[in-house]
């Protein structure tokens, strides 16, 4: 892109205007890219190779306020944040500041799984989801579903 970087262009967006949703389409794939990009506000990080129906479930996804990466990478990033060491701390703090159910969906978030598969999982509706997906990314003060994944890698809740 000229003028700015797509990490850089996500960064402003998000601060001029954080209801916006940024999905990134990229040909990188490299892990630091990848955590720079959902650092920075990214809600979707999707590779230009991506099937149309992938592109559009992306964009769909962003539209509903969800997040989608693309498979290979997220399996990656996972495997990457699951590498650096668990705090104990953080986990605590998740502990203290979520309900039990809200755990369950945040564990649930972090395997990659959609609000429809949770739904049916926990026997609760798709609304009930996002509703528990909203407040525990108002109580972990934390932008979007992907952010809330890594933090609960991180923390070794999942």
């Amino acid at each position: 892109m000229p003028g700015m970087g797509g990490v850089e262009a996500t960064r402003h967006i998000a601060a001029i205007a954080p209801l916006t949703r940024v999905v990134v389409l990229t040909i990188s794939d490299e892990d630091a890219d990848v955590m720079d990009a959902i650092l920075a506000g990214a809600c979707g990080y999707l590779l230009k190779d991506s099937s149309i129906d992938e592109l559009m479930a992306g964009i769909r996804a962003a539209w509903r306020g969800e997040s989608l990466i693309s498979p290979g990478i997220a399996a990656k990033v996972l495997q990457r944040v699951r590498a650096t060491s668990a705090s104990p701390e953080i986990a605590d703090t998740i502990r203290s500041e979520l309900s039990d159910r809200e755990i369950e969906v945040l564990k649930l978030i972090a395997n990659g799984k959609d609000n429809a598969v949770i739904a049916a999982d926990l026997h609760i509706s798709p609304k009930t989801v996002k509703n528990h997906i909203s407040n525990i990314l108002m109580k972990l003060q934390i932008d979007n579903r992907i952010q809330a994944a890594v933090y609960a890698v991180r923390s070794g809740i999942v």
